[in-house]
């Protein structure tokens, strides 16, 4: 979720959480940050790891591929007090992160996936911040290692694991395996390490079929939130078996809009906000009887004053302002096909070489 789930994101989503419930119950986790960056105090880097006062517990995403560099951001994460929790991500597919080792590739190595999460623990040892691992099923259908680096993170002290039910060869494409999550959940029973699911979960009712499906101990959301950030709020509601609050209507999402757009101004700056608000329009508005000339008039925005102009206009037909959504429980953000995974060269050959990947440690330099 780079370059989504920023401070100004995290915000909407408790509010609109509180506002709907009563309460604020889901962990909202920054958007993911390297280790390296971290510690050389990367300017873009630590910007990315700005906290609203409101919010707690602080969960932070370290993207690493390094022990070294892990002991190193979790002590400063936990000398600095820069966060609550610390969620390590193992579950990126993309693959100018695989092609060097990192993300969904890096949990064949096992005895470096478990060195790097030994070094996490290591790290805030002493503290109360819990370390957790977010990983996928394996590289593909034929290297699977999600039993293995689950069994590795209970054993060297993750305090959860979370596991999205898709290949990194699947990328986002076809349908998330939640039998998976069931298998993994077993396997680590006599740990007592909590397994949370992750894949396809795009309404309230997903979360709870996840959970009675897989016996899973919570659900993790990615996609499902883009341009739905009262999804939390529908979510809390289902699993607290208390009655679904409305979707909102055409006229309440033009309104969440505008206030996403003036939480990204008060962290970035207004010019920053009107750019970035850009790539949430179509999620936002999917579903909704927006035409395509009031998202290109959005696209072009300089100010928030013209954002809200072009939305009041927009709003002004009493039948569109109280339009709901015709699709909102499909699948959103990418999706695509799924792919060959990306490798360096050599990089099956041996499950239990603890050598760190080169050069993966920096490819976020800039967060």
């Amino acid at each position: 979720m780079a370059g989504v789930t920023n401070v100004a994101f995290r915000l909407l989503c408790r509010e609109l959480e509180k506002e709907k419930t009563g309460t604020t119950s889901g962990l909202y986790v920054c958007e993911m940050v390297t280790a390296r960056a971290l510690v050389e105090r990367n300017e873009k880097t630590l910007h990315m790891t700005t906290f609203a006062p409101e919010e707690t517990p602080r969960s932070l995403q370290l993207y690493t591929t390094d022990p070294t560099w892990t002991f190193e951001a979790a002590r400063m994460i936990a000398n600095e007090n820069l966060a609550d929790h610390i969620d390590m991500n193992f579950g990126c597919p993309v693959p100018k992160v695989t092609r060097r080792g990192g993300g969904a590739a890096l949990p064949f190595k096992r005895r470096l996936f478990g060195n790097i999460v030994a070094a996490a623990v290591r790290g805030v040892e002493g503290t109360n911040i819990p370390i957790t691992v977010k990983m996928r099923t394996g590289i593909d259908d034929d290297h699977l290692t999600y039993l293995d680096a689950g069994a590795i993170a209970a054993a060297e002290g993750a305090q959860a694991v979370a596991l999205h039910a898709r290949t990194a060869a699947q990328r986002y494409s076809g349908t998330a395996d939640w039998n998976h999550i069931g298998e993994l959940k077993e396997h680590l029973s006599d740990t007592g390490v909590p397994v949370l699911g992750n894949g396809d979960i795009f309404k309230a009712t997903d979360a709870a079929h996840m959970m009675n499906q897989t016996g899973c101990d919570g659900v993790v959301v990615g996609r499902g939130c883009l341009g739905r950030p009262w999804l939390f709020a529908e979510l809390s509601a289902a699993l607290h078996g208390q009655p679904l609050p409305k979707q909102p209507t055409f006229a309440q999402v033009c309104t969440i809009i505008v206030r996403h757009t003036r939480l990204l101004a008060a962290h970035s700056g207004e010019s920053t906000a009107c750019r970035d608000i850009r790539k949430h329009m179509g999620w936002y508005l999917r579903g909704y009887p927006a035409g395509s000339e009031l998202r290109q008039k959005i696209m072009q925005i300089s100010s928030i004053t013209e954002l809200t102009h072009i939305l009041d206009t927009a709003m002004a037909d009493p039948t569109v302002a109280t339009a709901l959504p015709n699709d909102a429980d499909g699948a959103r953000g990418r999706q695509g096909s799924a792919k060959a995974v990306t490798l360096p060269d050599g990089w099956l050959n041996d499950p239990d070489d603890r050598t760190v990947p080169v050069g993966a440690d920096i490819m976020h330099s800039g967060g």
